[in-house]
């Protein structure tokens, strides 16, 4: 795409690569993690998150009040193909590296099964303690290995299932069997209802203090979906009546200002099933900024 140049309105994106900057640690890190082959349904969601660079240079790093642009960015690039056993282990790696130069690590999917890599990897060893957020209009505890399955996944790799919250969970999007396995696992659901009724600032306060109760590192995964389909169209399991689009940024900047949070990723999202405004990519670009300006503020 063609953008104006102008020396006094500097542009996100186009950060140096990881690799690049060997001098010790930087503030943001952001990896691509393309996974799609074990879609539930038909994607081209490993076009993300090269839509999602590209997309970030329409944009600022200024933020009234809030230090942004001092901010160290760094780009991890992409895992290739991140997905099967061996894929995913390489996922967990280069998480695991960007995470031990990263004060917070923002992974650009793919579908929902990357939140197993981006999880595991920014954990580490410490996955018995860890803690779990959702922005999600779906529980993700299916059986088997796909994009519906990555909490249930995750709970059988160590997390405790008292430290998982769901926001967002929508009705007539997910079953009475998955929804009693959410009960059983001791997850905290906070329906997409309640939202009409709490302040963001509350809900997501609560969230990770239950997320974080045993100290450990708490993983937060946005995935858009939980967003109305008017404004997130490329999200193939988005319905109508999910949050708005400024819900779900202000969820992203306080995951970022929480110093539990290590780690966050953005899941969901179809580039190429987008429309041409491309709404939901250019969402996508602006959390990976709403969670750098939450850091900014801590």
């Amino acid at each position: 795409m063609s953008l104006s140049v102008d020396p006094l309105w500097p542009r996100a994106g186009s950060w140096p690569s990881l690799a690049e900057l060997p001098d010790g640690t930087v503030d943001v890190s952001m990896i691509g993690l393309p996974t799609w082959r074990t879609s539930l349904s038909p994607t081209g969601a490993h076009a993300t998150p090269g839509a999602v660079r590209e997309a970030l240079r329409r944009y600022s790093l200024h933020v009234p009040e809030l230090a942004v642009e001092a901010l160290r960015f760094a780009d991890a690039g992409d895992v290739a193909e991140p997905d099967g056993p061996e894929g995913e282990r390489r996922a967990i790696d280069a998480v695991r590296e960007a995470v031990s130069r990263s004060r917070l690590t923002v992974a650009v999917g793919g579908d929902n099964s990357l939140t197993v890599p981006a999880a595991l990897g920014a954990w580490g060893d410490e996955a018995s303690t860890a803690g779990l957020v959702t922005l999600d209009a779906h529980h993700d505890l299916r059986d088997g290995v796909s994009n519906g399955s990555p909490v249930r996944r995750l709970v059988e790799a160590g997390l405790d299932g008292r430290r998982i919250v769901q926001i967002g969970i929508a009705d007539f999007a997910n079953s009475a069997e998955y929804a009693l396995r959410a009960q059983e696992y001791g997850i905290t659901v906070i329906p997409r209802d309640d939202l009409h009724r709490r302040p963001v600032e509350d809900v997501m306060a609560e969230a990770l203090e239950v997320a974080g109760a045993a100290g450990g590192p708490v993983h937060v995964d946005l995935d858009v979906d939980v967003c109305d389909r008017a404004v997130a169209p490329g999200c193939p399991a988005s319905v109508p009546g999910g949050i708005a689009a400024w819900e779900l940024r202000r969820f992203a900047r306080l995951a970022g200002a929480d110093s539990r949070v290590r780690s966050i990723d953005i899941a969901e999202v179809d580039a190429t099933a987008d429309t041409p405004d491309q709404r939901t990519v250019r969402l996508a670009a602006l959390l990976v900024l709403e969670a750098a300006a939450g850091l900014a503020s801590r």
